[in-house]
């Protein structure tokens, strides 16, 4: 983001990943959780790790994970970053929305995405590869719904594959009209990164180039806003800005810093290096050589897997990278 008076200014939109565990196992999952260590921080670390995220003072930012809601701490750390400011948003797959959860959500978080990745339990279900997520997924939008107010908005967020890809409908003139208060719908393309760039996904789960064209494309949005509610916002995205490397801070559960969203190896920790010095790294990284030389290449979703591919073979998963450009291993 440059510089100003020698001071190296940092993003203030964040995604925390603020657990690897979850119920679920999705085939697309891009930070591989449900079968990783949860990482999540004892009591005394996540509380040294809010006291590092109010002093950012960031505008926003979206807990993720995983689920968010196996976070025993969640709403207490939420709560902490309102007060100081910041503008929190939700993403759940619904899994353990409680009747109190629900009502503590509401006026809390300005966003709530409820993920629902077919309009139906079998394909939903076949996606995120465990019975009964598709009822657990209505039964919390049904909740949020009865005790939505004016400052939480409500919405779904179907992660789009190839057998999805034509069964977009029906999550509007079908699913969206059960839940009155519910304010938008967000489809966005699968990413070629996480379990995405694993069997079985891999094969048979990524949209066509045309296709990811097509999600940005206004006259695909306008035709499926027709189909929806009055009340209710289509978004969609062929999710092509995450190819380039840059975005906001993605950080993991135990506060290591991505260089890149799409792409899990670290480079450093805001709990032990200042977050000046962890974005310069995340800069740095995006700039390396290799980095640019293989994501400027991609055209396509071939070629966005086999980027993908490259920078996993080339950085590993999760690796440390003390000066944010790391060297090659083997």
């Amino acid at each position: 983001m440059g510089s100003s008076g020698g001071t190296m200014q940092y993003s203030r939109r964040m995604v925390w990943l603020c657990t690897y565990g979850c119920p679920l196992l999705c085939l697309h999952c891009h930070s591989e959780s449900g079968d990783r260590p949860s990482k999540v921080l004892p009591p005394e670390k996540m509380n040294k790790l809010v006291d590092v995220l109010v002093s950012m003072q960031l505008r926003s930012l979206s807990f993720s994970g995983g689920e968010p809601l196996s976070v025993p701490a969640l709403f207490d750390i939420a709560r902490r970053l309102k007060e100081a400011g910041t503008k929190v948003n939700l993403f759940t797959s619904g899994w353990g929305m409680t009747e109190e959860a629900a009502r503590k959500a509401q006026g809390l978080f300005s966003r709530i995405h409820v993920s629902l990745d077919g309009p139906t339990p079998e394909s939903h279900d076949r996606i995120r590869r465990r019975a009964g997520s598709f009822a657990r997924a209505m039964s919390a939008l049904e909740r949020l719904d009865r005790f939505a107010d004016k400052e939480t908005s409500l919405g779904l967020d179907c992660t789009v594959t190839r057998e999805t890809f034509d069964m977009l409908p029906p999550f509007l003139t079908e699913i969206a009209p059960r839940f009155p208060k519910l304010n938008f719908a967000r489809f966005g393309a699968v990413c070629a990164t996480g379990r995405a760039l694993q069997e079985p996904f891999l094969s048979t789960g990524f949209l066509s180039d045309e296709q990811i064209s097509s999600m940005d494309d206004p006259g695909f949005t306008a035709n499926l806003q027709k189909l929806a509610p009055a009340s209710l916002k289509v978004e969609t995205t062929g999710n092509k800005d995450l190819i380039s490397g840059y975005g906001c801070w993605y950080i993991q559960p135990d506060g290591g810093v991505q260089a890149m969203p799409a792409y899990d190896f670290s480079v450093g920790n805001l709990m032990e290096a200042p977050p000046e010095v962890l974005w310069e790294r995340c800069t740095n990284m995006r700039e390396d050589p290799f980095v640019r030389s293989t994501l400027d290449a991609v055209k396509g979703i071939d070629d966005w897997i086999k980027a993908g591919h490259s920078l996993i073979h080339r950085f590993g998963r999760g690796t440390q990278q003390d000066a944010g450009v790391g060297a090659a291993r083997g």
